[in-house]
């Protein structure tokens, strides 16, 4: 693909949100899903076993030699940092204490957030809600590659760049698309973060703090678990806005790969997500689907037809309601 491309090489469209049709149709039809909208409070216990687990990992890290810390940083510590990303991703959704508990599900975020290493728990719920509600809306949904990402990584090699340095884009492009006020929770979750890294650098020393740090750039850049990023709405597939993946990193990521059913029931945990497919299997099963996340960072590095704007954008309405 060559460089002499617009930000009109993305897939304009002008439709509403695709998933409320089909959410409505299927909660018509069987809806005893509504019976699946309820907590996870198995993610609590599971999450407080994750940051102990990282915990020792810090610990174990701290006296071996650069390599190996490198080493145990991408082929352990990133699987689990990348699963508290998403299981953070949960938290927002409210899945750990319910929503007549919000600001519990803020603290606990902040919980899960600290083996990551960089504040993350607090901003990510504020635009994670708007991805949900305006999904692919110009200038509002912050998953949507900006311009330039469009235009300069265009190229195997770049593609391949682009994929390593997703953590990066991710962290950096709210500010760029769609800046937000600073909330005093982000402001707490900052502070919060800085304090426990200071600790682990503190008591523990220098490795391990790189560890962390390493095992969370490593793992949301070019790893197997990131195919999730590409996976979800990129079109490999014309007028195909949202995939869902049924492989085995389903067991790692909480069920974030059945996603066109978590747009369709945003309000049930990923714990049951298999569930909604198996009772509305006639609404899931012929949709277009990902059995391997690494082939899907293979295909989209390698295809020349696919770029980061190979994804459907919408005109906002001017009637969005941002928090």
């Amino acid at each position: 693909m060559g460089s002499r491309v617009s930000r009109e090489d993305f897939e304009w469209v002008y439709t509403d949100q695709p998933h409320a049709d089909r959410r409505q149709e299927i909660l018509a039809k069987y809806p005893e899903i509504k019976s699946l909208m309820k907590p996870d409070s198995n993610l609590i216990w599971i999450i407080i076993m994750m940051v102990i687990t990282q915990l020792v990992a810090f610990y174990l890290v701290k006296d071996l030699d650069w390599k190996w810390v490198i080493f145990w940083a991408y082929v352990f510590g990133s699987c689990i940092n990348h699963s508290m990303t998403l299981a953070i991703h949960e938290i927002s959704h409210n899945f750990a204490f319910g929503h007549h508990k919000a600001l519990w599900n803020r603290w606990f975020g902040m919980f899960a957030n600290l083996p990551i290493g960089v504040p993350y728990s607090i901003s990510f719920k504020r635009y994670h809600m708007d991805h949900h509600r305006y999904l692919g809306a110009d200038g509002i949904d912050v998953d949507i590659p900006t311009d330039f990402e469009g235009w300069f990584f265009c190229t195997t090699f770049r593609k391949f760049i682009w994929v390593i340095l997703q953590p990066l884009f991710y962290a950096f492009r709210p500010l760029l698309i769609n800046p937000k006020p600073i909330s005093y929770l982000e402001i707490i979750n900052t502070v919060a973060q800085i304090t426990f890294d200071i600790i682990v650098y503190y008591f523990l020393g220098i490795k391990s703090l790189v560890y962390m740090l390493a095992a969370s750039l490593l793992g949301l850049g070019l790893h197997p678990i990131s195919g999730h990023f590409i996976a979800e709405h990129y079109m490999f597939l014309k007028g195909h806005e949202t995939y869902s993946y049924y492989g085995p990193l389903n067991l790692l990521t909480f069920n974030v790969g059945y996603h066109n059913e978590h747009h369709d029931f945003p309000n049930v945990p990923g714990k049951n997500l298999p569930l909604v497919r198996k009772i509305a299997a006639e609404y899931y099963d012929n949709l277009p689907h990902y059995n391997s996340w690494v082939r899907v960072l293979y295909d989209f590095v390698m295809d020349d037809s696919i770029s980061p704007y190979s994804r459907m954008k919408r005109h906002p309405k001017g009637k969005e309601v941002l928090e």
